[in-house]
């Protein structure tokens, strides 16, 4: 599971995310520097950091690196998400709790991400219910066409 990022790690990943193409060291520090007075080898270091960690990869352009994104941000937040929820001594509860937490929007969107995954489960799809009596008329195994 993922350790939450720290604070200017979660900076340069976001920039890495939201450009979704390899970066270089100094774009992100460029880009940065508009926030906070930051130097070149700290940013150097946190981009290196994140390569060890795994969550960038790399690869050499001319004398510098351009760093890419391994995973995406959505991806990232539902880890953290499951991690925190694993711990639960009663997930049940945690996830009342979390849910309570909630805005009306992002309540709406748990119902759409809810909708999304069902439709994707074969498991709830009604086309793949193999308990389902087969349709007046249709041919079916020991059937009328039989």
């Amino acid at each position: 599971m993922p350790r939450q990022l720290g604070e200017l790690e979660d900076a340069v990943m976001t920039r890495v995310w939201q450009w979704n193409r390899p970066v270089t060291v100094r774009e992100v520090l460029e880009d940065l520097q508009k926030e906070r007075s930051i130097a070149y080898t700290t940013v150097m270091t946190v981009m290196d950091n994140l390569h060890q960690k795994g969550w960038v990869r790399r690869e050499v352009d001319g004398r510098a690196y351009r760093y890419t994104a391994v995973s995406t941000r959505a991806a990232y937040s539902a880890a953290l998400m499951n991690e925190a929820w694993s711990t639960s001594d009663n997930p049940a509860a945690a996830l009342v709790a979390f849910f309570g937490m909630m805005s009306a929007e992002q309540r709406e969107a748990l119902q759409d991400a809810m909708r999304v995954v069902q439709r994707d489960d074969p498991a709830t799809d009604p086309a793949t219910d193999t308990a389902t009596e087969p349709a007046e008329g249709d041919e079916s195994p020991g059937g009328p066409g039989r």
